[in-house]
């Protein structure tokens, strides 16, 4: 891609974003401290919270060329047309993602060296609409060391009018001499009752329950309300009900049968599912409620008694480092046998 390319591709907004329920205050406190704000800033919080809801809000207002008197976007002018088209140029968003000459996207390992180098070369460019360059990046942590050590010289002399807003799911991943440049704002957290408010919105069936699987994130809980993951779920959490049936081999073929490019999908949802069941076991192990899988009440009830409460708590810190490990080049097949097995080793001794 030349330097006067006015748009990446890869990845742009498409539409004109709207605050979340939960961060319309938040989002409005922040505009009008607009004339405070850095060249660079750092958004912080747990996933599915809406943090890339929220830097596009951020971005269109920077970008819209008749902002409300609050400092919003006014999602008229043609800036925001363009933002909400997709199409604005002096708007880049870097994500892990490549998109094919037939315009398909695909997930990829990182942000590369050369996705940060061609942001160089665009933000010295001057601005098409003669206003603000925004960038989105995110997530962050997902830049590769090359590609963050790239992004230091734009962090540390940005041109005048450029904005850089970060979005981290975990923020200590990043190298600190990124993290330092930025001005981080921790994003706002709903309550239960705004998130089960806002599923019950869109239609969400159950929005109690999945807020729940989802470690109380409503976005991840809106994406868990697809059939097929539910029904994925439910054979994932039936052979961890039966660890002395469990096949490790066979339920690792199944990580194996995705798609290539969703085999590390496959293998964070076990990880999340392996790490909400181990929570709920040492929930009812020491007399509690399960939180996550309220609906295998009964099943974790049968086999919290058999589970030794230290050798539980050690295996969901690996589960913790195994999650940590995912955007690293890995086997998901491999690792899932790995863990599966250990699971049923709980059980063994």
């Amino acid at each position: 891609m030349s330097a006067d390319d006015p748009i990446d591709r890869s990845a742009v907004p498409r539409r004109s974003a709207e605050p979340l329920p939960w961060q319309c205050r938040f989002a409005a406190d922040l505009l009008a401290r607009r004339s405070g704000w850095g060249h660079a800033l750092l958004l912080t919080g747990p996933a599915g919270i809406g943090k890339r809801r929220l830097a596009e809000v951020l971005a269109g207002a920077l970008l819209c060329e008749s902002p409300r008197s609050d400092g919003s976007a006014c999602g008229e002018c043609a800036g925001c047309r363009y933002v909400a088209a997709g199409q604005h140029p002096d708007l880049r968003v870097l994500e892990p993602v490549d998109v094919d000459d037939e315009g398909v996207a695909k997930p990829v390992e990182a942000i590369v060296v050369d996705r940060v180098r061609s942001l160089t070369e665009w933000v010295q460019v001057t601005s098409h609409r003669g206003g603000s360059k925004v960038t989105l990046i995110v997530p962050a942590e997902r830049m590769n060391a090359a590609a963050a050590n790239a992004l230091l010289k734009t962090l540390e002399e940005p041109p005048s009018g450029t904005f850089l807003i970060l979005v981290s799911h975990q923020p200590g991943r990043l190298l600190p001499t990124v993290a330092s440049r930025c001005q981080r704002i921790a994003a706002p957290r709903p309550t239960v009752a705004e998130s089960v408010a806002w599923l019950a919105g869109q239609g969400v069936g159950d929005p109690e329950r999945l807020l729940a699987r989802a470690g109380r994130s409503p976005l991840a809980a809106l994406a868990l309300g697809g059939a097929d993951d539910q029904a994925e779920r439910a054979s994932w959490l039936a052979a961890l009900a039966r660890p002395g049936a469990l096949s490790a081999v066979t339920l690792g073929a199944r990580i194996d049968a995705l798609p290539r490019e969703a085999r590390k999908d496959g293998l964070a949802a076990l990880i999340g599912w392996l790490a909400g069941w181990c929570d709920d076991l040492a929930r009812v192990r020491f007399g509690g409620e399960p939180l996550q899988n309220g609906d295998m009440k009964a099943e974790l009830g049968a086999l919290a008694a058999s589970v030794a409460p230290i050798a539980l708590f050690r295996y969901h810190r690996a589960l913790l480092h195994a999650r940590a490990l995912l955007g690293h080049p890995l086997q998901p097949r491999l690792v899932a046998e790995a863990l599966l097995i250990d699971y049923r080793d709980l059980f063994g001794r």
